[in-house]
């Protein structure tokens, strides 16, 4: 091997061991956050019973639409534009991107507030309480972004991890109170304390007084992700309100149950674009050539898991599984092959959607999520009107199928227009 071979090789395994190690942070993050979520789903389902864990899920959900607007003004575009750049750069960014999820929760919260206390009953309270922690539960996740734009995914997973630690002793008092509205407080709150660790860690204060700045700044993606996220997020929203309209508010903890045996890959699948981008933002820098396959073995891979995750649930015991669901098992466990297709259809989406929002090219991306958000609520509510629960998750998972095959075509043709926007144009004399 010559000098200029070495030096050449130096770098590139320099290159593979650093993006090692950020995707091993990444999963690590990514498996606190989902043992969390299904601590939390857990044991609120043993707590509540099926019909109060199914207002709890109406709020879970909400929850799911809110974090999504945060995500698409302030902390996407902050993952696109500012993975890998300077330290002073991704500094000012930050500030400004993590005033603005603030900023976010500060005014939906107050709007959950209001519509809790004028909707009174089981549901009005969870809500309210929801409100007021919207700020803290925002803030946590935008840190989680920075942390990973900057290549720092350590400080996310530490920062989960106090979160999960948080959520302890905050379980334990809400069981004592044993009402949808104090799980939904314990929840936030250790959310909150998170949050705080989150400005230790960084130091860097959230500028609230700039989100407008930020706004104006990101406005050509950001707007466009505000409506690919709140449309995937909405439809999700909209198909449980319809289920529980339709079905009832238990079949919303049905299927919320099932969707808890699959918590390690819908955790991953929710918050995948703190790895999964910025790395597909890196690979497009570095070689361009290699971003369609990056994707095929990212989305690719999360699908051979999911479906071997849902082929283990299928021999589970019932005994096993009261253990875990409690009274909620009977119901979810009819669940379990469409739900698995669902989700194994949606991490092979995943991977294509990286890809696009690498390549930066929100109206595919967009376009992709309208048409997947819109057979997603056509499906599930069609289905719950035809048979049920269970029709419901079958047509959510063909629904999801289709629509992975739409990211894949999209990546696809934004793959070939770079590729031909990348080659310079030869003039002949």
């Amino acid at each position: 091997m010559t000098t200029e071979e070495e030096k050449a090789k130096a770098p590139a395994g320099s290159t593979r061991r650093a993006f090692a190690g950020r995707l091993s942070w990444g999963l690590a993050d990514q498996a606190a956050s989902s043992i969390s979520n299904f601590a939390v789903g857990i044991y609120v389902a043993r707590s509540l019973g099926v019909t109060a864990f199914g207002v709890f899920s109406l709020a879970w959900v909400t929850y799911g639409v809110v974090l999504n607007v945060s995500r698409g003004l302030a902390t996407d575009p902050l993952v696109v534009r500012f993975s890998g750049v300077s330290d002073t750069a991704w500094r000012g960014a930050v500030a400004r991107s993590s005033g603005t999820a603030l900023g976010v929760g500060t005014a939906i919260g107050a709007a959950c507030v209001v519509a809790g206390l004028a909707l009174g009953g089981q549901v009005g309270p969870a809500f309210a309480c929801l409100g007021v922690m919207l700020p803290g539960l925002l803030l946590q996740d935008a840190w989680r972004y920075a942390f990973f734009a900057a290549g720092t995914g350590k400080k996310a997973f530490v920062n989960d991890v106090v979160w999960g630690v948080a959520l302890v002793p905050a379980m334990v008092l809400a069981a004592r109170a044993g009402s949808v509205a104090a799980f939904v407080l314990a929840w936030g709150a250790s959310a909150t304390v998170a949050a705080g660790y989150g400005y230790v860690q960084s130091g860097i204060l959230p500028r609230t007084a700039q989100a407008r700045d930020w706004l104006r700044e990101q406005r050509d993606l950001g707007y466009r992700y505000l409506v690919e996220n709140v449309s995937l997020s909405g439809a999700s929203q909209l198909r449980a309100y319809g289920l529980g309209a339709i079905v009832g508010v238990g079949a919303v903890g049905a299927v919320r149950g099932a969707e808890l045996l699959l918590g390690p890959f819908l955790a991953v699948l929710m918050g995948l674009s703190l790895v999964t981008v910025a790395e597909a933002a890196r690979v497009l820098r570095r070689a361009p050539d290699r971003l369609g396959r990056f994707c095929l073995l990212l989305g690719g891979g999360q699908a051979v898991a999911a479906l071997c995750w849902g082929g283990a649930l299928l021999l589970m015991p019932d005994r096993l599984g009261e253990l875990v669901l409690g009274d909620v098992w009977h119901s979810a466990a009819q669940l379990i092959v469409p739900v698995t297709l669902g989700v194994a259809g949606a991490g092979l989406g995943t991977g294509a959607a990286a890809g696009l929002r690498a390549l930066a090219a929100a109206r595919r991306s967009l376009r992709c999520q309208l048409f997947a958000s819109a057979c997603y609520v056509a499906g599930g509510l069609g289905g719950a009107a035809l048979a049920g629960t269970v029709g419901s998750a079958w047509g959510v998972a063909t629904a999801t199928l289709a629509a992975s095959a739409v990211w894949w075509l999209q990546l696809r043709s934004a793959l070939r227009e770079h590729h031909k926007d990348s080659i310079p144009e030869v003039r002949t004399p």
